[in-house]
């Protein structure tokens, strides 16, 4: 790795075989027949495919890793055919369906004849993309499996060893020079990494809800540490023999930007190839990192489309999207002239929660809307949100320490209303019993009763339940159910650098050094909010809610434990009115 950089490596569990679809090394092929079913229940595959297990690809440095690859049979010198690359940590037979079944609350809305068995967890499946005579290539990165060296996530050295892997694989007589990287999450967000630094071979990436700042918008977002949810990840899915990077560790030796953090922040810039981008507003991770993306890509072969579904379902049980994604592919690894690039660069959805279907395919020039309206709301007496800030100086506490205590300021609206873009709270506040404080802050719909409400993150018909009230608590989570879009920062780290902002809404902190606070010190905090895309009925109610603990349900019940903010203690004062005036900025459109 170019980077000269000291990384601490933690160990992880050895490769089992029988675990997480672990077979052993295998360096064999085989032809799967028509019709063959990884078991009874799993889509059957409409076509014969070639399997190569443990295709060993070499990196610059001598390292040496491996993938398996399905591709038509009669892929050959004579016949070639271009490659989709899916490359992550978490097992290249780790399938999608074993992963739902075992982890998330009803399987996502996804049917088990949805998915081949073939498809590498939030890769594409190959029995959609060989027919139309593609070759996916499920890869284990360094350090996964029986690949060699120590596994790196998200950053320049997986950014080279994804350059080397599509060279290599570009020049294999059954491949046509031409490769491409498809898949969401860790897949997706590999993508920038590899693409920023243009491998010749590599002619287009379909990064769907994918990060772009590591430190930012995962691990210490807002400069509030929150490794729980990957530890948990690593615990369930990864496997290696040598080891893999601490977040944990590298946070403690800082908890500030250093150069370690900055490596896992792509330069979009330098992405020169035609990107599908997908988004969504009910991620808890990805939604702005898909957004800067399309925003900072320089050239006009980008395109965005949000979905109203969790990104899992969206890959995998939506058929108009993989044949969206077909298409993409075959227009950039074919050449294949196939009105692709007659597809609207901006696709909007907007979520309506409760029952209502969510408004899908909005047709936009540009992302954030050129038509938006910002209005700035500003908290008032008695909880309220006025288009003026209110004389004289006020202030509204909670108790930090208490998940259900919150500050709450709620505008209802008189007309049909949508609210779509990028959204920000301006805070003016104290913690009078510390030197620093974490502050969250999230929009809640309420509806015409002042009741919140809550948005599925896929369709009703998908489930067995028809009603929010028939989803058990312990199943009630972020992955299916959305609450609204959330804000997070911790006070000594309030410094913004506007010319890094990617919006005026979204500030950029640098994170260069904390600033703690004195004693009952009133210090402003801008905090950017997820972009929301939410219509409101007259009637209803758009509610900001300020409060100590994160406002979210974690996703998995192994980490709910460690979900609490324990950092925060007593109260903490929003103040508003006269020379503290608070507000929140909001997208009309």
């Amino acid at each position: 790795m170019s980077s000269k950089i000291e990384i601490v490596y933690k160990t992880i569990s050895p490769p089992l075989v029988g675990e997480n679809g672990y077979r052993g090394f295998l360096n064999v092929s085989e032809i799967l027949p028509k019709g063959w079913k990884a078991n009874d229940s799993s889509r059957a595959l409409s076509t014969d495919i070639l399997v190569d297990h443990d295709v060993e690809l070499e990196m610059r440095d001598g390292c040496k890793i491996y993938a398996d690859i399905y591709r038509p049979t009669y892929s050959s010198k004579d016949s070639p055919v271009p490659a989709i690359v899916s490359w992550s940590p978490f097992g290249k037979k780790y399938n999608g369906a074993r992963f739902l079944q075992s982890m998330t609350p009803y399987n996502m809305g996804i049917k088990a004849d949805d998915l081949s068995g073939l498809e590498k967890f939030e890769g594409p499946d190959p029995a959609d993309f060989v027919p139309h005579g593609f070759a996916v290539v499920n890869v284990d990165p360094r350090g996964v499996g029986d690949s060699e060296g120590v596994c790196h996530i998200m950053g320049p050295q997986e950014g080279e060893d994804g350059y080397d892997a599509i060279e290599h694989l570009a020049k294999l007589e059954w491949c046509n020079g031409r490769v491409g990287m498809a898949g969401n999450s860790h897949l997706a967000v590999v993508q920038w990494f590899v693409a920023q630094l243009q491998p010749p071979s590599l002619k287009a990436i379909a990064p769907w809800e994918a990060c772009s700042d590591l430190f930012r918008e995962q691990f210490v977002r807002g400069g509030v540490f929150a490794g729980s949810f990957y530890d948990h990840i690593t615990t369930a899915m990864f496997r290696g023999r040598n080891g893999m990077e601490d977040f944990a560790e590298m946070y403690r030796r800082s908890p500030v930007e250093n150069d370690y953090w900055n490596s896992k922040r792509p330069d979009m810039t330098k992405i020169q190839v035609p990107a599908y981008i997908t988004a969504s507003f009910n991620s808890f991770l990805h939604t702005m990192g898909s957004i800067r993306g399309y925003m900072q890509i320089q050239h006009a072969r980008k395109w965005i489309r949000f979905s109203p579904y969790q990104e899992w379902h969206d890959q995998w049980a939506v058929e108009d999207t993989t044949q969206e994604l077909i298409s993409f592919f075959k227009r950039y690894l074919y050449n294949e002239e196939n009105d692709w690039e007659k597809t609207p660069h901006v696709r909007m959805c907007t979520l309506r929660f409760g029952h209502l279907d969510p408004v899908l395919n909005q047709i936009e020039d540009d992302f954030p809307l050129p038509r938006t309206v910002y209005n700035t709301l500003y908290l008032g007496r008695n909880g309220s949100l006025d288009m003026q800030t209110p004389a004289g100086n006020h202030a509204a506490s909670y108790d930090s320490g208490h998940p259900e205590s919150c500050a709450i300021f709620t505008l209802k609206f008189k007309e049909r209303t949508v609210i779509t873009g990028i959204p920000k709270a301006v805070l003016y506040m104290s913690c009078p019993s510390s030197d620093d404080m974490d502050v969250y802050v999230m929009i809640r719909k309420l509806d015409a009763d002042g009741k919140p409400m809550l948005c599925l993150n896929v369709p009703w018909s998908s489930i067995g339940p028809n009603s929010f009230e028939g989803i058990p608590d312990e199943m009630a989570t972020d992955l299916i159910v959305y609450k609204g879009p959330v804000g997070i920062l911790r006070a000594s780290h309030r410094a913004v650098d506007h010319d890094r902002s990617l919006h005026p809404n979204y500030p950029f902190h640098p994170h260069s050094n904390a600033q703690k606070l004195q004693p009952a010190e009133v210090v402003k905090m801008e905090i950017g909010i997820f972009a929301m895309s939410i219509e409101y009925q007259e009637g209803e109610s758009l509610q900001l809610q300020i409060s100590g603990q994160s406002p979210q349900d974690v996703s998995f019940n192994e980490i709910k434990g460690h979900a609490g903010n324990v950092n925060n203690r007593g109260k903490h004062l929003v103040h508003f009115g006269g020379q503290y005036p608070s507000h929140l900025i909001l997208p009309f459109v």
